[in-house]
């Protein structure tokens, strides 16, 4: 599952356990409500970490779960099922007031990919785990949002050619070169200690949280407006 803890103005989000992280109707639902407590939580100098324990950051959806449907047409539905409650958890992500950060210590995989791509940095384990976009190889279309999402945060049209539709495994030195993480580490620890140093020197700027949620939204129309999302304009209390 997850926890949520708090050193200073540094929120810690944390994938718990050694295993997948695979997203489920239980773990989404958790992270929904552990993003309300961030939210509800955060002041000016706030920023958000997350992370994960073991070997994986996230490998995506939990197939398990939706093969126990019980029959073909169920797994589908539970599988789409949690295509759609993703969504709003994306949503969160682009909507908190604060700076987020994914420290990605193991391997992010299709929907686990897309949780760290939410955020507005993304360090990275260069020694092990890699970025995947698994949906071709599995025989599955991308929902819109995730398109979206990969069209906002890749600049480059032959890194989302090669995420997409090569397959491409990619690690943290390639992933800096092709633009999808900002920063790439030799170990786990090196790696949450950079977002650490990161959000350090985020939360001294003390920026309003609903202007740095509103430019963040308008940054990314496309995907904003699949997500529900509305710029609403902010203007100095003091002029």
């Amino acid at each position: 599952m997850c926890t949520l803890e708090k050193t200073g103005n540094i929120f810690y989000l944390t994938l718990t356990g050694d295993n997948e992280h695979r997203l489920n109707p239980t773990l989404i639902a958790t992270l929904r409500s552990t993003l309300a407590q961030v939210k509800s939580q955060s002041v000016k100098g706030s920023v958000l970490i997350t992370k994960a324990d073991g070997r994986f950051f996230s490998n995506g959806f939990d197939l398990k779960y939706a093969q126990a449907g019980g029959s073909e047409k169920a797994a589908a539905d539970r599988l789409m099922n949690m295509v759609d409650l993703l969504k709003p958890v994306v949503a969160d992500f682009m909507s908190l007031p604060i700076p987020t950060i994914a420290a990605v210590t193991g391997h992010a995989a299709a929907a686990g990919l897309l949780l760290a791509m939410s955020h507005d940095y993304i360090t990275m384990r260069s020694d092990k785990g890699v970025l995947y976009m698994s949906e071709l190889d599995i025989g599955m279309t991308l929902a819109d949002y995730f398109l979206a999402m990969i069209r906002s945060k890749i600049g480059s049209a032959g890194a989302r050619r090669d995420l997409v539709l090569k397959t491409a495994k990619i690690r943290g030195e390639e992933a800096v070169r092709m633009g999808m993480v900002d920063s790439a580490h030799g170990t786990a620890e090196e790696t949450v200690d950079a977002a650490v140093r990161l959000a350090e020197e985020l939360g001294k700027k003390r920026w309003d949280g609903k202007v740095y949620a509103e430019i963040r939204k308008s940054l990314f129309p496309e995907l904003c407006g699949l997500l529900g999302l509305k710029d609403v304009a902010v203007l100095p209390s003091h002029l």
